[in-house]
């Protein structure tokens, strides 16, 4: 019996069936099953394409969506049934992912709930809001009375994998063609549910014109869905007054609008009072300021009034935003006459401004030159840009400016170098005489700068013009290979000088001795002869919050009392809630997401775990163990792209499951004679500059203005000592 059953359903709309069948069919696997539900000639052409790989129910013109699913999961045999419409979508590697997470589920849980795309017709790849709600379950499962919020999901039945005695224990009440009802109603009727917070559903929307017009019925129909729910709640109070709440402000919305006839609106405003007034849970408090007089007044059906409420709130907001743009502009011309003045004053050749990740304090490449700066030319007073929140924890004795600041603006104007590992604003002129040098934060594996392009979910919200004018005010950029150095022209092309001297950042990598490394063990907590492994995740762009993409407590108890996991939440979800609270096994999980520097972190590690964060190529340099955890890689390359294949020039093995990576840490195959081979093989090509000099070779060139031949030499990887290992460091 499959593990999973794709139920793919409807008609083969605008062609999008073919899309999906293709990419299902690109990467079958033996534990999928692939049901077609097919509705319609054309769609059953186009399933029957793909045979033996696929079962096909061909289905007449017509079918509703509810019948076709129904059809589909009749012929199904997999112990969990995901249904995906035919035009809709699956990421490459979601089936996969979701059939592993599904496995691991007991058949007490009824639903696996999952994250998902949006896609328009003029757009591609948008991540959901559902993110934060599903890394706020993490991965054990639930009971909707507990977890309540996870009501505020999408409702979208692709987001919902049933387990398949489930789904036909309740066939009758799921089985309608009013989608957002039966996604919130197979909540309502399990008795406990999952999440998987991962990318594994294409939610595609077509173009309204395309699409027949909304009927008076199919809008009145929305209080009625809420009304048949809220009775299968009547027993749940927190359930009840969540969907009551959905309810609410799910009509007001739709009425807010404004795309319906005056009389539908009446009409409507009048069938959602009557719901609102009817379904209050006894003792519910409405909110205060306008959203409660909106609920007053819906309660009251005073429709007239609302009209006027809004129209006077629209004119509230007119005035209230004129206001803001007037007080913003004064203070913009204030700034602008401050900085424009500085900028007439002599440039300081003896000033330099250092930031280093959106200002939140001393750190990587710039923090490495700023101290061999400190070393090598004295006479060169360094400045920090960090942001107030940060300010306090600056080493003591630093000089920093916080942004906005009159002095911030000064020091910009008149440093003669400015530094940093991001790009400063827009707003900063490039003086003749001033020098920037950018120091970049890792080796690229993920595209970057203008290579995001193509990729939505990685360019929302960039401005790719303006970018290209901060690009341009660089002077030098910093690399660390020659792959580094390639990709940098080609995602930032312009006229800066690329210094091809190693990461700064890494020097420690060489420098750094045993008494170094039983400094840092010690101040973490770990014990001679223990074991740490640092688990480094990075980043998703298709991701709105972070949860640990591994059941770290299960992997820690099978690891044993020899092994601590550190794990380092991605800077990005700084000042977010952990989801590690409450996972400090024994002194064998160790949160380190607010420990600086990270490097310090590679020092006291025996091996990194790590799916596709660039830390990976700094700690290539300490030529110890390297394993990557890679459950999403093809999702991750496709929504985000990438420069090369790190499946097929990884530093280590390769881990596509935790129990894969369970197998690996807990035998050889961790540091045994293969995997040392491939990271042979990945630190020639990464770690090619960094040899423990790199700052000292930006500071003689930038700083001190000495020529390439008189820099030290790079030395050759194999004359190169890193480190001692933890193991030779701290004997048990």
């Amino acid at each position: 019996m499959p593990e999973l059953s794709v139920i793919v359903h409807g008609p083969n709309t605008q062609d999008h069936l073919t899309g999906l069948l293709d990419s299902l069919a690109a990467h079958p696997l033996p534990d999928t099953e692939i049901v077609v539900a097919a509705v319609g000639d054309w769609a059953r052409r186009t399933a029957q394409r793909h045979a033996p790989h696929v079962q096909v129910v061909p289905l007449p013109d017509g079918t509703s969506d509810a019948a076709a699913r129904a059809a589909g999961a009749a012929r199904a045999a997999g112990r969990w049934l995901h249904f995906v419409r035919a035009k809709d979508g699956l990421p490459p590697g979601s089936p996969r992912t979701v059939a592993e997470r599904a496995a691991e589920l007991p058949d007490t849980v009824d639903v696996l709930l999952l994250d998902h795309l949006r896609s328009t017709w003029h757009s591609s790849g948008l991540p959901s809001a559902d993110g934060p709600l599903l890394a706020r379950a993490g991965r054990t499962d639930v009971t909707l009375d507990d977890s309540a919020y996870l009501l505020r999901l999408t409702p979208l039945l692709g987001t919902r994998v049933l387990r398949a005695e489930y789904w036909r224990a309740h066939e009758e009440a799921l089985t309608t063609d009013d989608e957002p009802h039966a996604a919130l109603a197979a909540l309502l009727l399990a008795d406990r549910v999952a999440c998987l917070p991962h990318v594994a559903h294409e939610d595609r929307r077509l173009r309204p014109a395309a699409l027949p017009p909304v009927t008076a019925e199919q809008r009145y129909a929305l209080v009625d869905r809420y009304e048949s729910l809220l009775d299968l709640a009547r027993e749940r109070p927190a359930v009840y007054t969540v969907l009551y709440e959905i309810m609410v402000r799910d009509c007001l919305r739709t009425f807010a609008r404004g795309d319906m006839p005056d009389r539908v609106a009446k009409e409507f405003f009048h069938r959602a009072s009557v719901a609102a007034l009817r379904r209050r849970p006894e003792g519910h408090r409405r909110p205060a300021g306008f959203e409660g007089v909106r609920r007053s007044l819906l309660e009251e059906g005073a429709y007239t009034k609302y009209r006027a409420f809004q129209k006077a709130n629209r004119t509230r907001r007119t005035v209230r935003s004129t206001v803001r743009t007037g007080r913003h502009r004064l203070a913009t011309q204030v700034r602008d006459l401050q900085y424009r003045g500085a900028l007439h004053r002599p440039v300081d050749p003896r000033l330099a401004v250092f930031a280093a990740y959106w200002n939140r304090g001393v750190a990587c490449n710039p923090a490495a030159i700023a101290a061999k700066l400190a070393e090598l030319a004295p006479h060169i007073h360094p400045v920090w840009v960090v942001t107030d929140r940060n300010a306090a924890l600056l080493p003591p004795g630093t000089d920093h400016v916080v942004p906005g600041t009159r002095r911030y603006w000064e020091v910009l104007a008149t440093a003669k170098y400015l530094v940093n590992n991001v790009n400063f604003p827009n707003a900063v002129v490039k003086r003749p005489d001033a020098v920037h040098l950018q120091t970049h934060h890792g080796t690229p594996l993920k595209r970057m700068g203008l290579d995001q392009m193509p990729y939505p979910a990685a360019a929302q919200g960039l401005d790719f013009a303006a970018l290209l004018e901060r690009v341009d005010k660089w002077d030098y950029s910093v690399s660390a290979n020659s792959h580094t150095t390639r990709m940098w022209e080609r995602a930032y092309p312009s006229r800066y000088v690329s210094l091809d001297y190693g990461y700064p950042r890494n020097d420690v990598y060489y420098t750094a001795g045993a008494h170094d490394i039983r400094a840092v063990r010690e101040r973490l907590g770990i014990a001679p002869g223990r074991r740490a492994v640092l688990y480094a995740p990075t980043h998703r762009d298709y991701e709105a919050g972070w949860t640990p993409r591994l059941d770290l407590a299960a992997l820690a108890d099978r690891l044993g009392e020899d092994t601590v996991l550190l794990v380092r939440g991605h800077y990005f979800y700084e000042g977010a809630a952990s989801p590690l609270t409450g996972l400090r096994h024994s002194g064998r999980i160790v949160d380190v997401s607010s420990y600086d520097p990270v490097e310090e972190l590679c020092l006291a590690a025996d091996a990194l775990v790590t799916d596709y964060s660039s830390i990976m190529f700094d700690y290539a340099n300490l030529d110890r163990p390297l394993i990557i955890h890679a459950d999403d890689w093809e999702t991750y390359r496709t929504t985000r792209g990438v420069y090369f294949d790190l499946m097929a020039e990884a530093p280590g093995p390769v881990a596509r499951t935790q129990e894969e990576l369970t197998e690996i840490l807990a035998t050889d195959a961790w540091h045994d004679e293969s995997a040392a081979k491939a990271r042979a093989a990945f630190r020639r090509r990464f770690c090619e500059w960094d040899d423990g000099r790199a700052a000292e070779r930006v500071v003689r060139r930038v700083f001190l203005g000495q020529d390439e031949v008189s820099l030290p030499p790079v030395l050759p990887i194999e004359q190169r000592t890193p480190a001692p290992s933890p193991e030779e460091a701290c004997p048990s």
